[in-house]
């Protein structure tokens, strides 16, 4: 196998490029909960401090969604001209599949950080300042994910770069641009999505297990092996949710209709638990990002019932 292996839209590759269809498989949607999750319990954790925004909550969605979809042409463009991604078992990517040229990817990675950052001003000009800072250093954290000479997913560090950005960044800048300040049940609530989040790129990544070492692409599931990442998986995916949605029963008894969202975490890690690998661990993919989005609605949920 000299390609990667997909799921592709019913255009071959041959017909000439890559069609509107490819460029959406090519944005990843299962990657896009890790977006929707955080800044839909950032608002509701303002508005159960009373200061929801929903302005501003679409804005914050904005910055969240075109940095994802920009986060993942970037590290298409940037494995796919490494040739990390030329025997990837895993959904459509642009470069390394031949559909799409890599300064075409290139530059619809920039458009879509680019579209980010300019919804990311507005929301901090109409909340803090000092934000653009924030959003400055997610987009060269989008970028070398995989991008430079030297990207930090290539060492290990990718999970934790998820965890920060996509949990404790996403949730909690979120809060604070319309409420001013940053709750303790948001901080639990944000430590809950990183960790959901760091579920679904780990799952990318212990699929990738054989490839990436073979590349030299040495993420964290390749530091810690096979066995020791499916551990990981299911702190990451079971136990820390499950405790943090616990722990926000101080803030409201209702936040703990989060816990109806754990059976599907039970069944996202199931794959992982059976030691599935390859292309049967992309179920698993879909069905993390499903448990951190479910969970996100049923515990905002829990938090707009406690403010009425």
């Amino acid at each position: 196998m000299t390609r990667e292996t997909f799921q592709s839209p019913d255009t071959p590759a041959e017909s000439g490029g890559a069609t509107l269809a490819h460029w959406v498989e090519g944005a990843r949607p299962r990657t896009w909960p890790n977006a929707f999750a955080p800044v839909l319990v950032g608002s509701a954790a303002a508005g159960l401090a009373g200061g929801f925004v929903w302005w501003q909550a679409l804005l914050a969605l904005v910055v969240a969604w075109s940095f994802i979809v920009g986060v993942n042409y970037a590290n298409d463009y940037s494995d796919g001209i490494r040739g990390t991604d030329d025997e990837r078992v895993g959904p459509l990517r642009l470069v390394g599949s031949g559909l799409a040229k890599p300064a075409t990817v290139k530059r619809a990675a920039f458009a879509f950080l680019g579209l980010g950052g300019a919804a990311g001003l507005v929301l901090s000009a109409t909340s803090a300042p000092w934000l653009i800072l924030v959003g400055l250093a997610c987009i060269f954290a989008a970028w070398f994910y995989t991008g430079g000479k030297t990207p930090y997913g290539y060492r290990g560090l990718g999970e934790v770069a998820v965890f920060v950005f996509f949990g404790l960044v996403a949730v909690l800048g979120t809060q604070f641009t319309q409420l001013g300040s940053i709750t303790w049940y948001a901080v639990v609530a944000a430590v809950a999505v990183g960790s959901f989040s760091c579920a679904v790129n780990l799952t990318n990544n212990l699929r990738d297990i054989p490839s990436d070492t073979e590349a030299g692409k040495v993420t964290l599931a390749v530091r810690l092996g096979d066995s020791n990442t499916r551990g990981l998986h299911a702190v990451l995916e079971l136990l820390v949710p499950l405790l943090a949605t616990l722990a926000l029963i101080p803030a409201t008894p209702w936040a703990l209709l989060g816990l109806i969202a754990m059976p599907i975490a039970w069944k996202a890690n199931g794959p992982v638990r059976a030691r599935a690998s390859g292309a049967d661990l992309i179920p698993a993919l879909g069905m993390a990002g499903v448990a951190m989005l479910v969970w996100s609605v049923l515990v905002s949920c829990g938090f707009l019932l406690a403010t009425l």
